[in-house]
């Protein structure tokens, strides 16, 4: 997983795998999905990231996992 921020464009994209892109889908307004062949969750687009978050929460992540999926 990758989480990039673009001040100029003030947009966040989590991106969750590669894949060859099929669709995306607004499903809230500013949030967009993008969709890959199988249904495959490629990441999520967040415009106007910072109305939606504060300043310090785009520049800090925090990432929590189970070990047995760490290794």
């Amino acid at each position: 997983m990758q989480i990039t921020y673009d001040t100029k464009a003030d947009a966040m994209y989590i991106k969750f795998s590669d894949g060859e892109f099929v669709a995306n889908k607004e499903v809230e307004e500013g949030i967009i999905i993008d969709m890959g062949k199988g249904n495959t969750l490629l990441g999520i687009e967040v415009l106007e990231a910072s109305t939606r978050f504060r300043p310090e929460d785009l520049a800090r992540v925090d990432i929590q996992m189970p070990l047995n999926l760490a290794a």
